[in-house]
C-alpha cells in the first residue's frame, strides 16, 4: 500500500527551465520537508535557442534534437532540487514547443498553443485525480510576459483544477478532487528594483543588462500574498538546477541570463498570489507557507493512501 504524503504540490510550467527560474527554492524546500512535490511541463521546449556554442546543432533549425536534450537537463534540475515526481503533460512531446508569439510554430498541427484548452486539460486532471494536491501554482492569464505556451499552461491548469473538482467529469480518469488553493508566480515591483540596483552595482561576466519588464510577473507589492524564502540551503539548489539546463541558462553568482545574454537578478526567495481558496496569514500579512490553514481546515493533516484516493 502507498501512502500519499500529507501535504502535496503540483507545479505546472510550459517549458523545462520554467520551474527552476520560478519555483526553484520553493520545491527544494517542500520536497526537503518530505512533501509529494509533482511537476507537469507541458512542452519538452523544442524550439528554444541553444547558449552553448558547442550545442548548437541541437537547435529545431538544424538537426531539431534540442526537446530530447532537454529532457535531460530537466532531469538534472530535479535531481539538484530533490524533486522525483516530474512528468510531460500527456506524455514528452505529446505538445510541441509554439515559439515566441506570432511566429509560424504558433499554427502548427502539434503546437501546445494550437491546441485546444479542453484537449489538453484531461491529461492534467488525470494527474491532479491520482497525486490530489492541496496547492496549485502556475501562471497568470499572460503567462507571466506573454509566451503562448505559458498563457496555454495557465488555461489548460486552471481548466483542469475546475474540471477534476467535477465528479461527473470523466470518472475513470479518478475520483473528483479539488484543489485547496491555486496561486500565480509573481515578483514584486520593489524587489525588482532592488535586485536590479545591485546588478548594476556588482555587474556580471554578462555584457548588458536586461530591463524590470524583461522579468515575467512583476507586479506591485500589494498583489503579492505570500513569500517563500530559499535561505542559503534551498538558494543553492535553486541556483545549481538553473545552472543545468546549460542550453538555456547561464548562472553567474546571483545574477543569470539566458540566451538574449542580458543578465537579471537570481531571485532565492519567491513570490505568490493566492487567487483562490483562503490565506493562512493573519489579516494584512503574507503567508510564508503555501500549505498555510489547510492543516485547521483537516486537509494536510493526514496521508491518504492511494486506495482511498480511488474510493
Amino acid at each position: 500500500m502507498t501512502v500519499l504524503p500529507a501535504r502535496r504540490l503540483l507545479l505546472v510550467h510550459a517549458h523545462p527551465d520554467d520551474e527552476s527560474i520560478n519555483n526553484g527554492a520553493t520545491m527544494a524546500r517542500y520536497a526537503a520537508e518530505g512533501a509529494l512535490v509533482t511537476l507537469v511541463t507541458c512542452t519538452l521546449g523544442e524550439e528554444g535557442e541553444v547558449i552553448p556554442p558547442e550545442l548548437a546543432h541541437l537547435a529545431p533549425d538544424r538537426e531539431d534534437r534540442l526537446g530530447d536534450h532537454r529532457v535531460g537537463e530537466l532531469a538534472a534540475a530535479m535531481k539538484e532540487l530533490g524533486v522525483t515526481d516530474h512528468r510531460f503533460l500527456g506524455g514528452p512531446g505529446r505538445f510541441r514547443d509554439s515559439g515566441m508569439m506570432g511566429v509560424e510554430q504558433n499554427r502548427r498541427a502539434n503546437a501546445f498553443w494550437n491546441t485546444d484548452v479542453d484537449t489538453a486539460a484531461p491529461y492534467l486532471v488525470e494527474v491532479i485525480r491520482e497525486t490530489r494536491p492541496q496547492v496549485l501554482v502556475t501562471y497568470d492569464p499572460d503567462g507571466g510576459y506573454g509566451h503562448p505556451d505559458h498563457i496555454q499552461a495557465h488555461r489548460v491548469a486552471m481548466r483542469a483544477a475546475e474540471l477534476a473538482a467535477d465528479p461527473a467529469y470523466r470518472p475513470e480518469l479518478g475520483p473528483a478532487h479539488a484543489i485547496a488553493k491555486i496561486y500565480w508566480n509573481r515578483v514584486p515591483r520593489p524587489v525588482a528594483e532592488a535586485g536590479f540596483a545591485r546588478l548594476a552595482a556588482e555587474g556580471s561576466v554578462f555584457p548588458a543588462d536586461a530591463a524590470i519588464d524583461d522579468v515575467p510577473g512583476v507586479v506591485d507589492d500589494a498583489r503579492i500574498t505570500a513569500e517563500i524564502a530559499g535561505g542559503p540551503t534551498y538558494a543553492a539548489r535553486k541556483s545549481a538546477a538553473m545552472a543545468a539546463h546549460v542550453t538555456q541558462v547561464a548562472v553567474d553568482g546571483p545574477f543569470f541570463a539566458l540566451s538574449n545574454n542580458l543578465a537579471q537578478p537570481l531571485f532565492t526567495t519567491e513570490y505568490y498570489e493566492l487567487v483562490q481558496g483562503e490565506s493562512g496569514a493573519p489579516t494584512g500579512e503574507r503567508e510564508t507557507d503555501l500549505f498555510a490553514g489547510l492543516a485547521d481546515a483537516g486537509l494536510a493533516d493526514a496521508g491518504v493512501t492511494e486506495e482511498e484516493a480511488g474510493e
